[in-house]
């Protein structure tokens, strides 16, 4: 009795140091099977990295290219308008040189009819329409006649060149124009030159009487 229950944990003994390598053998399987998961994994990780990397790459490359183009783009504006604004400061006065042209022609032919034998009235009639067709260019233009004379004398537009005394006539104000003044749009082109006039021994004692009557009534 005593020796079978010897064998009995003999063999249970013997059964379970043959189990021993066998559980072994399968815990180094599962944890090579896991690293190469892991393996695995880390390659897939690395090469969608990579991919998101060339892809950054090629959108930071076609950024690039598209600033540059618009870099040129800016420049050739630029130097277009550059060109642009020259040519305009240049030729600035192009339209108002062609239509003084026609002026200049109108004279010339006038010039060329006149001869001995040519009426004189015929020339004045001719240099007048000459004369009215080269206004109307100049007010299309903007430029107008400063209108003086018999105004009151204003520093803004005229420009007194000598004072002398006007019978009837209120101090400071235009006589005579001596040369015109003009105007360009809302600037004062050329001042009038004008003769003003200034006080007289009448206009003296009606300022003084005026006077006296302020003061008499107050």
């Amino acid at each position: 009795m005593e020796e079978k229950e010897l064998n009995k944990e003999q063999n249970t003994q013997q059964e379970n140091e043959n189990n021993i390598p066998i559980e072994r053998e399968g815990t180094s399987e599962q944890k090579a099977e896991n690293q190469q998961s892991d393996i695995e994994l880390k390659i897939a990780e690395l090469e969608s990295a990579l991919q998101k990397i060339a892809e950054l790459e090629k959108q930071n490359s076609e950024l690039k290219d598209t600033l540059l183009r618009k870099v040129a783009e800016f420049e050739n504006y630029k130097r277009r308008n550059e060109n642009d604004q020259l040519n305009i400061l240049k030729y600035a006065a192009e339209s108002f040189i062609r239509n003084v042209l026609q002026v200049y022609d109108d004279l010339e032919r006038s010039l060329s009819h006149i001869d001995d034998e040519n009426n004189i009235d015929s020339t004045k009639k001719g240099l007048l329409l000459v004369f009215e067709k080269f206004g109307k260019i100049l007010e299309n233009q903007g430029v107008k006649k400063i209108d003086a004379k018999g105004k009151p004398f204003d520093v803004h537009l005229h420009e007194a060149l000598m004072q002398q005394p006007a019978e009837g006539v209120a101090p400071h104000t235009v006589l005579d124009v001596l040369e015109p003044g003009y105007m360009y749009k809302d600037r004062v082109l050329r001042h009038a030159k004008v003769i003003v006039s200034s006080e007289t021994a009448s206009n003296e004692e009606m300022n003084s009487e005026d006077q006296s009557d302020d003061n008499q009534e107050g």
